[in-house]
């Protein structure tokens, strides 16, 4: 107890004060009957009748006159005020010298509006539900510092009520888009998190070991390969959102946990799935943005229009000025060079193809815009377009120059896919990190034949970043990966 804080030694000399009364500051539970809402919205007939409530929640201030005390409590719908004197409470009063602000405390009286005409809970009774030795932080009620808020989301949510209303947002996206899928006959499944090949994504894998088997296994990157087994085995409409994992750099937009959502339809195509996201995404902005129109950063995003459609190579081509799908790596190289965009860690025509769109297109798709036909390097698990053999019939949605998911024709020859799965070993030998190895057992599937599919894939946090208009992911995950504390 030494090596406390003074602050700490304070409130630990409290709770010794209480054990030596007697009192339990821990106890097991309290009969809550009435939220802050239900007290504030039901006065008129709780006052009316003399009903006892009884209330619980956070001593969120305190201010004492002597035999008198006014204080208020936060729960989980809002906060309500107590009054306690010491003629109604007799011995029982002694009880808030040793309460302090973010304890829990239990009440129970009857409801009375003050001078002020603020709605109070006249204290009959009073339970301490559990005592806190840390103080909230210095400000609590405005606390602005965003790695603290991160880090200690609990204080965040505490400090910024609001917060609290975003996060019930996002619950309420991933009801919607069950809701949405669902009604269209879409089955929610689960896949493995530990998978012993990773695939379905471009990305690096976390990889952790199985003492049993004595194996390695990787945290999935992507629901999409065992998803995809599922429609071989004979679902027709499959749909998982699930936690993913990727190992690599953290931004606005990126965080090494995230939720996904992947889902797939028998016997659709991409074109399919573009229109079914058009109504998902309105559905979306309606439901939860309140309107099919909504602010995303700078940007007034219009959900009720048609999207725009745009082919890949199209839109470098009328930007930048050149024809490069035919271009070899070296003059795709030389290029770059001359328009300066950063060429170091690329390998592969791909690769260049995707830093030319990232540079040239990417920050113009502001309204909602599907971009479809994409080079067949970048696209190892899409089916080869049915016109142009160059490409593959996929397509990502932007919205304000930020991809907001991932689709396919999905590729369903089983030749195929390994002569593309090949491709992306060969890559991993040069270097390439976020290729994928060969999936033997998914290609051994496939074999047993698998119908034309759509299949679409997308980050849940930043679908809830568009639709509350929040610049971070970190501000819409509660606990997001951070740097250890020094």
């Amino acid at each position: 107890m030494e090596n406390r804080p003074d602050y700490i030694k304070h409130r630990l000399e409290k709770l010794e004060a209480l054990r030596g009364e007697g009192i339990n500051p821990y106890p097991y539970r309290f009969d809550k009957t009435h939220g802050s809402t239900e007290i504030l919205s039901g006065f008129e007939k709780l006052a009316g009748d003399g009903t006892k409530v009884k209330f619980a929640g956070r001593v969120l201030s305190l201010r004492g006159h002597g035999k008198t005390l006014f204080a208020h409590l936060g729960d989980d719908d809002g906060r309500l005020q107590i009054y306690a004197r010491k003629d109604i409470l007799g011995d029982n009063f002694s009880l808030f010298k040793n309460i302090d602000i973010g304890d829990f405390l239990g009440v129970e009286g009857t409801v009375f509006k003050t001078k002020t005409e603020e709605i109070t809970i006249k204290v009959e009774t009073a339970e301490i539900l559990a005592k806190s030795l840390r103080p909230l932080p210095e400000k609590w009620h405005g606390l602005q510092d965003k790695e603290l808020r991160y880090r200690r989301r609990y204080l965040d949510l505490i400090a910024n009520p609001e917060i609290k209303e975003l996060f019930i947002k996002r619950a309420m996206v991933i009801k919607e888009i069950r809701k949405f899928l669902e009604e269209r006959g879409f089955v929610e499944v689960e896949t493995p998190v530990l998978q012993p090949v990773y695939g379905g994504a471009a990305a690096r894998p976390f990889v952790t070991h199985h003492n049993a088997l004595d194996l390695d296994l990787y945290l999935r990157i992507a629901d999409e390969l065992y998803l995809k087994r599922l429609i071989i085995g004979g679902f027709e409409k499959v749909y998982e959102i699930a936690k993913d994992f990727r190992n690599e750099g953290m931004d606005k937009y990126h965080n090494p946990e995230f939720t996904m959502l992947e889902f797939y339809w028998a016997y659709a195509d991409y074109n399919d799935l573009m229109d079914l996201l058009e109504k998902m995404y309105r559905h979306l902005a309606r439901t939860i943005a309140g309107s099919e129109t909504l602010l995303f950063g700078n940007h007034e995003i219009d959900f009720n229009r048609p999207f725009a459609v745009i082919p890949f190579f199209e839109g470098i081509t009328r930007i930048c000025g050149f024809e490069i799908i035919n271009m070899t790596e070296e003059e795709l190289s030389k290029l770059a060079e001359r328009f300066e965009i950063k060429t170091e860690g690329l390998k592969g025509r791909g690769d260049y193809f995707d830093a030319f769109f990232s540079h040239f297109v990417e920050p113009h798709l502001i309204q909602p815009t599907f971009v479809k036909d994409y080079p067949i390097e970048l696209s190892p698990l899409a089916k080869v377009h049915r016109d142009d053999p160059r490409l593959a019939e996929r397509f990502e949605l932007f919205v304000s120059g930020v991809e907001f998911g991932n689709a396919f024709s999905e590729l369903n020859d089983p030749q195929d896919q390994r002569h593309r799965m090949e491709a992306q070993s060969e890559l991993m030998e040069r270097g390439h990190e976020e290729a994928h190895p060969v999936d033997e057992d998914f290609i051994f599937a496939l074999e047993h034949g698998m119908p034309p599919t759509a299949g679409y894939g997308i980050g849940i946090d930043r679908v809830v970043m568009l639709l509350t208009n929040s610049p971070s992911i970190r501000d819409i995950i509660f606990f997001p990966t951070m740097k250890p504390e020094e």
